[in-house]
This record gives structure tokens, C-alpha cells and sequence, in this order.
């Protein structure tokens, strides 16, 4: 089995970007499902979230792909807008040392107009949820005639959330040859269906199924249930963790326990289907930014999110379903980093808490919450602000700008600017507290590129 990109018959563009990006060695999963996708197999292929495997689908797809040749060559499937976002990115980057590969994006939540304009110059790749990707087909705005590979991202996370009308529409529109790699964390009957349905002779692929014991300390401890957001800023202030997840069952829980820990003192946003696109951008773009260190969110965080350095993953309430468990503790102790993941249980969840024990082959035997004390004065801080401007990716602006007009016209120093994340109407950049004053009297009264543009502080 390769253990090196080098080892790959990889084309010497995608060697020099993976070289660029850090990639050394190969995940499992890359290296159990790179040589087969590349021979043209299907794959069916199991792996848990930051396993690697949007790079090996992503290096699969830009491999065969001829950019002088003007169509659409793959479609990826994902479950999120943010998953869209976050795999387009990523083969971008890929594809960086390539000449002029176009990638577009396509979910809802944002109007048409602009998807129909990029639409018309035929991408050649298509990264998209499948309910925008269907209604575009719908209106031919899609031609997926000479389409080569089809990419299923987080399949059962697509059946969860009840996509499975919209992905049989797609299947009927696809040509009848094309290589389909299907990767999912769990193997439910509808995943064995879709298989069936488009998939000929798939390879199947296992990797990661669970998380390893060693990287994750897992914790739980007895709760009466009208102490849990107490305790829950207890663990927060006793772990001092520099980016934390609490998940909840309902939305309702977010707001509550979000609201308490703000209350106390901590920089904690609330992440949940219901908050509208805009507002989640912001939310997880804070996070990543570490501008806000804790996340109460629902299962939406556990699966689909790129979400790196998470050092502890706090359970709220105990899932009756082991898999969510397992996706949940997957937010920590990615690549080669440690984590903890913290349940909290009360006499009616010993038995949910068992079933996990059994599944994730673990023991968490319940400890007394008593001996974890809130202490204001632990708790951890943000660093950074996030600051954005009105202005993204259609103003041509790139991350270059904005860090030459903060470093060059308004003398910050480089180290205070963290990440620059540049969307198509809007730029956020993270930015250290003592510099924040500065940097927006600069964007509010500089220009960038010629243009003024309007600057303000993420709240």
C-alpha cells in the first residue's frame, strides 16, 4: 500500500500543489482508494469525517480532468452548503498549479442569478447540494452529458436529511458511463440502494470506521438535568480548551445554553438548521477565526463541517443513536492532534450510554460532576476579532489585498492578522484585539484595489 503522493502516477501539478498544501503521507483512506479511483474503479468507501478523503476524490477527479476542453467533467454531492463551500475550496487549492479550472458551487440560500451567470461558462467541475443541483438540471442550465465522475460526499448524511427524491432525478439525468465514487461514514439499506442503482462492480473501501482510542479521552459525568448548562460552563472553565463544541438535541437548547454561557462570560455562538445562511457564515467563520472559542450547535457541526483544532467536544445530552456519538467525537482529536469529549448523563440515559459503550467500544463509566467548579476567572478569552467588509470575490478582491492594505498602508504588523476568508460578497479577516482599531479605521477610510469599502466587527 503507497504511503507517499510521490508514489502516486499522480500528474506533476497536483504533486507540486499536495507538496504546497503540507501533504506528505498518505491518510488510510487515500491510500486504500487513490490507486483503485485512478484505475477508473468505482468506490464505495467508508470514512468518518477529516479522514482525508476529500483530497482523494479531489486528486481523482482533477487527474483525468483536460482543462482546455470546456464542459462539465465531475459533480460532488454534499449534504451542506458549508461542506460545498469547504470541498470546493479544497480543490481549488488542488488545482492551483493547473491553468484556469473552473469550480463552481451551487446550494440555496442565495439567489439564482448569480449561479445561472457562472453556469453559462460551462465549469468543469460542479460542487453542489442536491436539491439546487436538481433544479438547475431541471431548467438545462446543467449539461452532464459528457460528465466522467460522480463524487457522493457524506451519503448517508444526504439520506439523514432527506435528499433521497432529489438524487434520484440526478441519477436519471447522468450518462451512461462515468466512474461513481460513493463515500459515506455508515452504511445504512438506502446507501446499499444507491450503490445498486449506479454503481457497477464498486471496490469497497473501509477506513477509520471508529475513532482512535489513544487521540481521545473520553469522559462522562452524572448530571440532575436542570444542572446541565451549569455544568456545562464548568467543564469550559476547568478544561480551558481554545476551541470547544457543545452539541445539543434541539435548537431551542442552543440559544438557551448559548445565551447562559455569554451571560458568564464566554464567547459562545450558536449554530442550528434554522439560522439563515448569512448568519451561519458568520458564526462558523468566528469559530475558525477563534474570535468566539465555544460553538453550541446541533448535530449540523457533527457532520459536513470542516472544522479543524477542536480540543474539546462537550455532549449536553446523551444520543440514542451511537453513530451521532461517534461523529460527534470525531470534532476533536483529527490528524495527528489529541482530544476530549465530555457526556454529561442522567439517570434515564444510562441505558443510551451503554448502547454507545457497546458501539464505540469504549467504557464511560459516570463520574460525579461535584469535583469540576466553575471558576470565571479560567475562563478563556478570544485572541482575535473577526472584521468584515462588504466586499468579495466579484469586487476581485483576494486575500492578498486585504493584508497588503493592513500591513503596508496601516503598519499592523503581519503577525496580528490571522485568516482571511474571501466570499463571493464578503471578506472576514481575523485580526488581533489590539490591532482591530486600526485595521478599521484603515478599511473605513482606505481603500483597497482603488475602492472604498464598508468595514465592521463581527458580533
Amino acid at each position: 500500500m503507497s504511503k507517499s503522493f510521490s508514489q502516486l502516477a499522480l500528474r506533476n501539478e497536483l504533486l507540486l500543489s499536495t507538496s504546497e498544501m503540507g501533504y506528505t503521507e498518505l491518510t488510510d483512506i487515500q491510500a486504500l482508494s487513490l490507486p483503485v479511483m485512478l484505475a477508473g474503479q468505482d468506490v464505495l468507501a467508508q470514512a468518518k469525517t477529516g479522514s482525508g478523503k476529500t483530497a482523494a476524490f479531489g486528486l481523482n477527479l482533477l487527474q483525468s480532468l483536460d482543462e482546455t476542453k470546456t464542459y462539465t467533467h465531475g459533480l460532488v454531492l454534499c449534504p451542506t452548503r458549508e461542506l460545498a463551500d469547504q470541498v470546493a475550496e479544497q480543490l481549488r487549492l488542488l488545482a492551483k498549479k493547473m491553468s484556469n479550472v473552473k469550480i463552481t458551487t451551487l446550494y440555496g440560500g442565495i439567489p439564482m442569478n448569480g449561479q445561472i451567470a457562472t453556469l453559462k461558462h460551462r465549469p468543469h467541475i460542479i460542487v453542489g447540494t442536491p436539491g439546487r443541483v436538481m433544479d438547475h438540471m431541471l431548467k438545462h442550465r446543467i449539461s452532464l452529458k459528457d460528465m466522467q465522475q460522480l463524487v457522493l460526499d457524506e451519503a448517508d448524511r444526504m439520506l439523514d436529511m432527506g435528499f433521497e427524491d432529489e438524487l434520484d432525478v440526478i441519477f436519471k439525468h447522468l450518462p451512461r458511463e462515468h466512474q461513481t465514487l460513493l463515500f459515506s461514514a455508515t452504511y445504512p439499506d438506502g446507501i446499499a440502494r444507491i450503490s445498486e442503482t449506479i454503481q457497477k462492480d464498486p471496490q469497497r473501501i473501509e477506513a477509520d470506521a471508529l475513532h482512535q482510542s489513544h487521540k481521545i479521552e473520553q469522559l462522562a459525568f452524572k448530571v440532575n438535568d436542570e444542572h446541565r448548562t451549569d455544568a456545562v460552563a464548568a467543564l469550559l472553565s476547568h478544561y480551558q480548551a481554545q476551541a470547544s463544541i457543545v452539541f445539543c438535541q434541539t435548537k431551542a437548547q442552543t440559544f438557551t445554553v448559548t445565551e447562559d454561557l455569554q451571560q458568564k462570560g464566554f464567547s459562545a455562538v450558536a449554530l442550528n438548521g434554522d439560522i439563515e445562511q448569512r448568519e451561519r457564515t458568520k458564526v462558523l467563520t468566528r469559530f475558525a477565526h477563534k474570535s468566539a472559542l465555544v460553538l453550541v450547535a446541533t448535530d449540523v457541526a457533527s457532520r459536513g463541517l470542516d472544522i479543524d483544532a477542536v480540543d474539546l467536544v462537550v455532549n449536553y445530552n446523551v444520543t440514542d443513536e451511537p453513530d451521532v456519538y461517534v461523529h460527534r467525537i470525531g470534532r476533536t482529536g483529527r490528524a495527528d492532534a489529541t482530544g476530549r469529549a465530555v457526556t454529561l448523563v442522567s439517570d434515564k440515559e444510562t441505558q443510551a450510554l451503554k448502547a454507545i459503550e457497546a458501539h464505540a467500544q469504549v467504557v464511560l463509566k459516570p463520574k460525579g460532576i461535584e469535583s469540576i467548579r466553575f471558576h470565571a476567572n479560567r475562563i478563556v478569552q478570544p485572541e482575535y476579532v473577526t472584521v468584515s467588509i462588504d466586499g468579495g470575490k466579484r469586487q476581485k478582491l483576494r486575500p492578498g489585498d486585504i493584508l497588503g492594505a493592513l500591513t503596508k498602508e496601516a503598519g499592523i504588523d503581519g503577525g496580528d492578522i490571522g485568516k482571511i476568508n474571501v466570499t463571493n460578497q464578503i471578506s472576514f479577516i481575523a485580526i488581533k484585539i489590539r490591532s482591530v482599531k486600526r485595521a478599521l479605521a484603515q478599511l473605513r477610510e482606505g481603500k483597497i484595489k482603488g475602492k472604498r469599502f464598508k468595514a465592521r466587527r463581527c458580533v
